[in-house]
């Protein structure tokens, strides 16, 4: 498996054969022009995660690419008369051989006055869990973790409890689009999953590694 950072979310995965991106929002723009995606996921509604210009793009030069999303904004896409397949919590799906489990329900809390919207984290090819914007637990054994490190509705202890917890093989950030620098949102990562046996892949924008 190949995986990409386009940037803060928005990662472009290669497995068996098959192109899937994650989450086109407004913190990246390399998505607008990339061709042979067969695949987009996304999460949420929230604009760095779902930005609608940034999916025709992807549309207009992807013309077979399927689009795979939850209810809530499968309901956006409507509006936009936007073809989808809904994937949300508990379902799952084959996308051309490359197997695809939703899980997880809310958003997680930002504040009291912020609308927890649903988010659903996806398990692709049995290998990589992409949480979106939520802590869940896969319940599952998972090789390669998408780590959020930084953002309105946590903290980096969080992150770390998290990865922790998940056990992944590997894990590496995402969710970092709105730090001017990584500094200690990649560097304590390292520090503490490393001595655990998690190895910690700082992927920064741009950069491609194979796991």
């Amino acid at each position: 498996m190949k995986i990409t950072k386009l940037g803060h979310c928005c990662l472009l995965i290669e497995a068996k054969g098959k192109r899937v991106m994650t989450d086109p929002g407004n913190y990246s723009t390399a998505q607008n022009s990339l061709m042979g995606v067969d695949f987009v996921l996304i999460s949420h509604e929230h604009g760095d995660h779902f930005h609608v210009e940034s999916l025709k793009e992807v549309m207009k030069n992807n013309p077979q690419v399927r689009i795979i999303t939850n209810q809530s904004v499968g309901k956006l896409l409507d509006r936009e008369n936007i073809p989808h397949t809904i994937v949300g919590h508990g379902m799952m799906t084959d996308m051309a051989g490359v197997s695809l489990v939703g899980l997880g329900v809310k958003h997680a809390a930002i504040y009291k006055s912020v609308e927890d919207v649903e988010n659903t984290g996806y398990v692709i090819d049995d290998r990589l869990f992409y949480p979106g914007d939520a802590f869940t637990l896969p319940g599952r054994e998972i090789d390669i973790l998408a780590l959020p490190v930084a953002g309105p509705w946590m903290k980096i202890s969080e992150a770390l409890e998290y990865a922790l917890e998940v056990k992944p093989k590997k894990c590496f950030p995402v969710h970092d689009g709105n730090l001017r620098t990584y500094g200690v949102s990649h560097r304590l990562p390292t520090n503490v999953l490393t001595s655990a046996g998690i190895e910690f892949v700082a992927l920064e924008e741009g950069r491609s590694v194979t796991f």
